[in-house]
């Protein structure tokens, strides 16, 4: 999925130059373009390091070391599968690995149609129900590889 120019919107130009000079700044400002654009669009992070003086190469570290912000816009439906302890132990890996294949895609890419992506996540706090994969809030439990195909095909139903 080719990234578009984003646009800075006015709103977030009023929010960099509120925070401009206040500790944190870059923190708080990345939170606002990630909620602005569901992630950190490039040409965005290039105007944000102009506005703040803050080094691209330091945004970009702030970036990949938080696992909230994404570098890639996320799919319509996003998969998360549990790898806690629990999940991981009932073949939470499995279901990963089984995504990525019918997929075609890696953990924290999006599809080219931009319909799906995959992100594996710590604990969805249903132990009980492991393995389990939520899909824009909607829980499968004790979920096995052979269940990911019909997950799949109910999503690209809904377009």
């Amino acid at each position: 999925m080719s990234e578009k120019n984003e646009q800075m919107t006015p709103e977030l130009k009023a929010f960099i130059e509120e925070w401009k000079d206040k500790p944190g700044n870059l923190i708080m400002v990345l939170h606002q373009v990630q909620q602005t654009y569901g992630y950190i669009p490039r040409n965005i992070a290039i105007e944000i390091s102009e506005l703040l003086a803050v080094p691209l190469a330091k945004i970009y570290g702030v970036v990949t070391f938080y696992n909230f912000f994404k570098l890639q816009k996320a799919g319509k439906y996003i998969a998360q599968v549990c790898l806690g302890t629990a999940c991981y132990l009932r073949g939470g890996d499995d279901l990963i690995k089984e995504f990525e294949k019918q997929l075609g895609v890696g953990v924290n890419a999006t599809t080219p149609d931009g319909l799906f992506s995959v992100e594996a996540v710590r604990c969805l706090g249903c132990c009980g129900l492991a393995p389990v994969v939520v899909v824009n809030g909607e829980v499968y439990g004790k979920l096995t590889k052979d269940g990911v195909a019909g997950i799949i095909e109910k999503y690209r139903k809904l377009g």
